[in-house]
């Protein structure tokens, strides 16, 4: 009979995030920044639709990891920015943290108690407004680019006529992988689209997130 082998032990340093995409995109970007690996990124097991349902489930039971030091947190605003920030204040407050701000920071949020994991919490796009992975990849497109607003034509032109299948909640969506099926790779992935550098990962909101996550996960390292 084969041995049982017992699942790796969790990292003591976390990244936990909603699903697939953001976990590439956020690799891309560490590779393209030579951010250590010295942070796992997780994805809770989801189903369909529900992974900030079940990554808020989790939190609390997460957050009590015996071995845990460093617990970021990387999830969509989404339409209400504040009633996704309140959610997770919520949770938090819940497992012992205190001194949480009633509104989430421009530069995301880090806390490091004395006697709980460290903390940090970034609202996609970037803190301040509602949105989700997309509207941040978005972001890394090049300002002079001349299919964006081809793209944003598209978009603008089948919403009138009634045709678009997609909801307009996920319009980022849309847009993002309209302009990229546009490339010299049709229908690149957005990681692999960074590390291809068809997405620009010296933006300013990339830079933003970048030191967010050294000042979560390697405060030793230089944040410029």
């Amino acid at each position: 009979m084969p041995i049982a082998r017992k699942p790796p032990k969790p990292k003591p340093q976390q990244l936990l995030v909603e699903g697939i995409n953001d976990r590439h995109v956020i690799w891309a970007l560490c590779e393209q920044y030579q951010v250590p690996e010295t942070f796992s990124v997780e994805v809770p097991m989801i189903e369909e639709g529900k992974g900030i349902e079940i990554l808020l489930e989790e939190l609390p039971v997460r957050l009590k990891a015996e071995n845990l030091r460093t617990l970021g947190i990387v999830v969509d605003a989404d339409r209400d920015l504040l009633a996704r920030w309140q959610s997770l204040r919520y949770r938090l407050s819940s497992s012992g943290y205190q001194d949480i701000p009633e509104t989430p920071p421009p530069q995301g949020w880090v806390y490091a108690p004395p006697d709980l994991p460290k903390v940090g919490v970034w609202l996609m796009p970037n803190n301040q407004l509602p949105g989700m992975l997309e509207d941040f990849v978005a972001h890394l497109i090049a300002p002079d680019d001349i299919l964006r607003p081809k793209a944003e034509g598209i978009l603008q032109e089948i919403e009138q006529d009634g045709i678009n299948y997609y909801s307009l909640v996920h319009r980022p969506k849309a847009l993002i992988h309209t302009w990229l099926a546009w490339q010299e790779t049709p229908g690149m992935p957005m990681g692999q689209a960074i590390t291809a550098r068809v997405l620009r990962h010296e933006s300013a909101i990339a830079i933003a997130f970048l030191e967010w996550l050294k000042h979560l996960f390697n405060p030793a390292l230089p944040t410029s």
